[in-house]
């Protein structure tokens, strides 16, 4: 299982459709607006990168999203929270 967190900067008061339309995309397990740098954080998870690089895609191409950053959670650090 891969993860990712996807940090959005959106066009001012599209974020709750942006997040709308986020809850139908397969993969996103979570999205919250934000106060700060970003406007929306998303979480994506699948089977492997390649399945979040295309969720990611996804989440790039919806309108009013002006920049985005993803960050891969590593699998050690995965592995080492779920045995805490």
């Amino acid at each position: 299982m891969s993860t990712a967190f996807v940090f959005l900067n959106c066009e001012l008061g599209t974020e709750p459709a942006i997040i709308d339309e986020m809850k139908g995309i397969s993969g996103v397990s979570e999205a919250v607006r934000v106060s700060g740098v970003y406007d929306i954080v998303a979480k994506v998870s699948d089977e492997s990168r390649e399945h979040v690089s295309k969720v990611v895609k996804k989440i790039r191409a919806i309108a009013n999203i002006r920049s985005s950053l993803t960050m891969i959670v590593t699998e050690d650090v995965v592995k080492h929270l779920e045995a805490v």
